[in-house]
C-alpha cells in the first residue's frame, strides 16, 4: 500500500506563499495542496515595445524616487472648500468662451452629450435664443472651446462650464482649483440635455443656491473636504458615483449656519431639500479637491506618476507629471452596466468627464471595497468591488495614508498610477462612471464600468523615455 503523499507544505518545509498568475486551475490546484495562493494581476501587454520601455523605466532608481515624490506631493496636499464664485470672476472666462470635459477637442469631433451642454450653455448665457441658433454659432465658429484642466478646473461628464456658472472654489494655501455645481441626475446639462426645465434649474443654481452656499460657507471655517471624504468612505461611499454618505456630511455640517443666514426661509429651505434629494452633490466637491492635490504633483519631470485622466466623450486622455502639459490619447469606450427602462446599449455614448480625476488620487474605482453598494448602481457584484481596489495596488505607487477601507483592514487605498507599470502589467486603471445618451438632448441614461485605451499609456511611456532618457538605466535592444 502506498503512502499518502506528503502535502506541498510540508515538502516545502512550513508555511509558503507562491504568486499565481493565470489560469484559476493553478489557484485551485494549489489550494487543495493546503496552499493558499497570492493571485498576481497581470496580463500580457499588447505593446510590446512600451512594454520593454516600462521595463526600463522600472530599473531606474531615479524615475522610483521621483515618482515617490510626486505621491508624497499629492497626498500632502489638503483641499478645503472656500466658497463659490462665477467662472467669470474664477477662470477669467469671457462671453463666447466655453470650457469642455476631457483633452482638447472642437464642434466637429463632440459627441452628442458634448454638444448637447454646449448647446445649453449657449442658451444659458443668452448667447442664444434657441438651440438652433447656438449650433449654427458653433458649427460657424463663433464661440471657443478649451479643456477643463487647461485652467485648473474640472468638470463633470461633459464638463461644460461658461462665464455666468458658479464655480466651487477649493484651496490648499495659495493654490486654488475649481469644479461646477451637480445638478442632480437624469436629464442635465452635464449629460447634454438642454430642454427649458435644464436652464430654469441652471439659473436658479445661479441666482439662488450658489449665493445661499456661499454665503454658508464664509461664515464659518473653510470646509475640509478629505477629512469629510475619510470619514465617508467609511460610510460606504468610494466618492465617485456614490456620495451619498459625503453628501449628508455636508449637510450636517452646513445645516445650523444655513438657518442663521438673512436669506428668505422659503430659498434656503428649497436649498436644503435640492441637495438632500441630490446624493451625487458632493461629488464635485471631491472632484475640485482630487484636481488641487494631483495638480500639486505636476511639474515633477522625472515621473510617470498619471496627473490627469479625463474623457471628452470621443477621446481618453492622460497627462503625466513629467511630460509637462502634453496629453496622450486613444478612442473613449463605451461603458457597460446597467441602462434605464428604455434605453439599450446602441444609445450610449462612449465615456465622457472630467470625473476620472477621483480615480487619479485613489477614490472612485480605486476605493470600490468600501462602497460594495455601489454595484447596485453600476452593476457587477460585492467582489467586484473587492476586487477593482485590490487590482489596482498592482499599478499605484502607494497606499493613501488618509483614505482608509475597513474591508481590507483600514489599508490605504491606492494611489498614484504609474503608466509605467499600466504597461508593463497589461492592468488598466478602473473607472467606474456615468452613461450619457448619444444623442444630444437626451440626458443620462445608465452607469457602468469602462476601460481606458491602452494606448494613451503606451504613447504617455515612449513620450516620457524620449524626454527623460538620462533617466533610464537600461534600454530595451
Amino acid at each position: 500500500m502506498t503512502a499518502a503523499a506528503p502535502a506541498l507544505t510540508e515538502v516545502l518545509g512550513g508555511d509558503v506563499r507562491i504568486a499565481c498568475t493565470g489560469l484559476s486551475l493553478f489557484e485551485d490546484a494549489l489550494q487543495r495542496q493546503g496552499v493558499k495562493p497570492a493571485p498576481v494581476r497581470w496580463h500580457p501587454p499588447t505593446d510590446g515595445v512600451a512594454a520593454a520601455t516600462a521595463a526600463a523605466i522600472a530599473l531606474s532608481d531615479e524615475v522610483d524616487r521621483q515618482n515617490s515624490a510626486a505621491v508624497e506631493r499629492l497626498v500632502a496636499c489638503r483641499p478645503h472648500l472656500l466658497g463659490i464664485e462665477s467662472a467669470a470672476d474664477t477662470l477669467g472666462l469671457a462671453h463666447g468662451e466655453f470650457l469642455h470635459a476631457g483633452p482638447p477637442i472642437d464642434w466637429r469631433g463632440a459627441s452628442g452629450p458634448l454638444r448637447g451642454a454646449l448647446i445649453g450653455a449657449a442658451v444659458f448665457e443668452g448667447l442664444a435664443d434657441t438651440p438652433e441658433q447656438a449650433e449654427a454659432h458653433f458649427r460657424s465658429g463663433d464661440f471657443t472651446l478649451e479643456p477643463c484642466h487647461g485652467h485648473r478646473a474640472v468638470g463633470p461628464m461633459a464638463g461644460v462650464v461658461s462665464p455666468a456658472m458658479p464655480m466651487l472654489v477649493l484651496g490648499d494655501g495659495d493654490r486654488r482649483a475649481f469644479c461646477s455645481l451637480n445638478e442632480g441626475l437624469g436629464k442635465v446639462l452635464r449629460f447634454g440635455a438642454y430642454s427649458p426645465e435644464v436652464i430654469t434649474r441652471l439659473r436658479w443654481m445661479r441666482d439662488v443656491l450658489a449665493p445661499i452656499l456661499d454665503a454658508a460657507l464664509r461664515l464659518g471655517e473653510p470646509l475640509d473636504v478629505w477629512a469629510m471624504v475619510t470619514e465617508a468612505l467609511l460610510m460606504g461611499d468610494e466618492c465617485h458615483n456614490r456620495s451619498r454618505a459625503a453628501t449628508s456630511l455636508l449637510l450636517r455640517s452646513l445645516g445650523g449656519t444655513l438657518l442663521e443666514l438673512e436669506a428668505a426661509s422659503s430659498e434656503v429651505a428649497e436649498c436644503y431639500r435640492f441637495i438632500g434629494g441630490n446624493d451625487h452633490f458632493f461629488l464635485n466637491i471631491t472632484m475640485g479637491a482630487a484636481k488641487l492635490a494631483a495638480d500639486s504633483a505636476r511639474g515633477v519631470e522625472g515621473s510617470t506618476v498619471v496627473v490627469a485622466m479625463a474623457r471628452n466623450g470621443t477621446e481618453f486622455g492622460i497627462q503625466l507629471a513629467g511630460t509637462g502639459d502634453d496629453w496622450f490619447t486613444g478612442p473613449s469606450g463605451v461603458p457597460e452596466g446597467l441602462l434605464f427602462s428604455g434605453f439599450s446599449e446602441s444609445d450610449a455614448n462612449p465615456d465622457i468627464g472630467d470625473s476620472t480625476i477621483t480615480e487619479t488620487v485613489g477614490l472612485g474605482a480605486f476605493a470600490m471595497a468600501a462602497a460594495p453598494a455601489i454595484v447596485g448602481f453600476v452593476g457587477g457584484t460585492a467582489a467586484t468591488a473587492t476586487g477593482s481596489t485590490l487590482a489596482m495596488y498592482e499599478i499605484a505607487v502607494g497606499e493613501h495614508p488618509s483614505f482608509r477601507v475597513a474591508a481590507l483592514d483600514n489599508r490605504g487605498t491606492p494611489v498614484g498610477i504609474d503608466a509605467a507599470r499600466v504597461c508593463r502589467t497589461g492592468i488598466l486603471p478602473a473607472v467606474n462612471t456615468g452613461i450619457a445618451g448619444r444623442v444630444a438632448g437626451t440626458g443620462q441614461i445608465g452607469a457602468g464600468f469602462v476601460e481606458p485605451p491602452r494606448s494613451c499609456f503606451a504613447q504617455a511611456v515612449q513620450s516620457f523615455a524620449t524626454r527623460h532618457p538620462e533617466l533610464l538605466t537600461a534600454r530595451p535592444a
